[in-house]
């Protein structure tokens, strides 16, 4: 009678159910073949950056676009065919750049009619909540060019306007919101369903820390690893309480935004 009276509690899908694994495994295959015919000599290396791109940063946003949308695959396919499209314009053209606001503006219209709420794209975000986002960003990153000048010697502002520039439009229609889409909406999202708040942070910023360790691009220096560690663990440990604290992902996502903005102006060469 006991087990009669009790509510049924509905079980929460496995933490990866609706991965778009034959979109993954493409775009994983593409990669593959793409640096294959670099190192033969038959594509330019801009070849494989355009795929490096289109992979990494495509299989994130696919991933967490899939979760949302219970499965659907068209969306992925999408956010790759808008990444593509954009390496290939900013390496084309110096003006080329201006293609990577297709993928951000793209999701604020899917994210418009409803269809990203399950990733923290909800209406109503308050100004405070914003404004958090950005001062935190904003104090993580002046802690970092600090610290990065005067214990790593590193120069700040040495980048030429066209390549900071590059580097931004990057980071603002790829690399940021792909990484926010997926481990704070996607994966915490997830994750805080099924354990406590500091498991789902931790599971989160670990995959976050992990993502940015293994991007050929870091500066290999022991002391720029153990600081990149630092400040992407805090970023992504404090952007998913902000995603929990206002219910939305734009607060999270405007401070990383303006922490890479930061994080360009260091120049580790």
């Amino acid at each position: 009678m006991w087990a009669l009276e009790q509510p049924c509690r509905e079980r929460p899908a496995p933490l990866l159910a609706d991965t778009p694994a034959t979109l993954l495994a493409a775009l994983a295959g593409a990669l593959a073949v793409t640096a294959a015919l670099v190192a033969q000599g038959v594509l330019p290396r801009a070849a494989l950056d355009v795929a490096g791109v289109a992979a990494g940063h495509g299989a994130l946003l696919a991933t967490a676009l899939a979760w949302a949308t219970g499965g659907r695959a068209w969306p992925g396919l999408v956010a790759v065919a808008l990444l593509t499209l954009a390496a290939v314009a900013a390496r084309g053209h110096p003006l080329g750049l201006v293609a990577y606001a297709a993928p951000p503006l793209w999701l604020a219209r899917v994210a418009a009619r409803g269809h990203l709420a399950a990733l923290g794209f909800v209406g109503g975000v308050r100004a405070r909540h914003v404004a958090a986002g950005a001062a935190f960003g904003a104090l993580l990153g002046g802690h970092l060019l600090v610290s990065a000048s005067r214990t790593l010697r590193v120069a700040i502002g040495g980048r030429p306007l066209a390549e900071l520039l590059g580097a931004l439009a990057y980071d603002a229609g790829a690399n940021v919101i792909a990484a926010e889409c997926f481990f704070r909406g996607a994966l915490f999202g997830r994750a805080q369903r099924r354990w406590s708040f500091a498991a789902a942070t931790a599971v989160s910023t670990a995959a976050y820390v992990l993502r940015y360790l293994a991007d050929p691009l870091l500066p290999g220096s022991v002391a720029f690893v153990v600081g990149a560690v630092f400040y992407l663990a805090l970023l992504g440990a404090v952007n998913c309480w902000l995603l929990r604290w206002s219910g939305s992902l734009v607060p999270g996502l405007t401070g990383a935004l303006v922490f890479f903005a930061a994080w360009r102006l260091l120049d580790a060469r």
